[in-house]
């Protein structure tokens, strides 16, 4: 039960934190899950960095490590590298993402596009 409780957080923060880096808007106050059970420390931490969702997904992988190695979860060693590699797939997606953002489509690309469009 603490299990889940804690990775639904975790994926709530990772959600909101990854909204936050593709966002354009300038207000970025997202709600998350009970964030109260955290360490402060961490969390200031996670404030500061460049990096959020990078050190989230680490904070979920080392969870279900923990979890794993509690006998919490009994899954098969190939299903949870499995698990380990679509995070990382999601990390790599979100940056792509970010990427589209950083770098506007050239102009013409664009008029040539919504002309196609109409």
């Amino acid at each position: 039960s603490h299990f889940r409780h804690q990775l639904i957080r975790l994926m709530s923060l990772l959600y909101g934190v990854a909204l936050t880096q593709v966002s354009e808007i300038e207000c970025n106050d997202f709600e998350f899950l009970d964030l109260d059970d955290f360490d402060p420390e961490s969390m200031q931490f996670l404030e500061r960095s460049q990096y959020q969702s990078e050190i989230v997904v680490q904070w979920i992988q080392r969870l279900i490590v923990d979890a794993h190695e509690a006998n919490v979860l009994k899954i098969a060693p190939p299903i949870l590298s499995r698990v380990f590699n679509q995070l990382g797939n999601g990390v790599v997606v979100l940056n792509n993402a970010e990427k589209l953002n950083d770098f506007p489509m050239p102009f013409p690309l664009s008029q040539a596009a919504t002309v196609m469009l109409i």
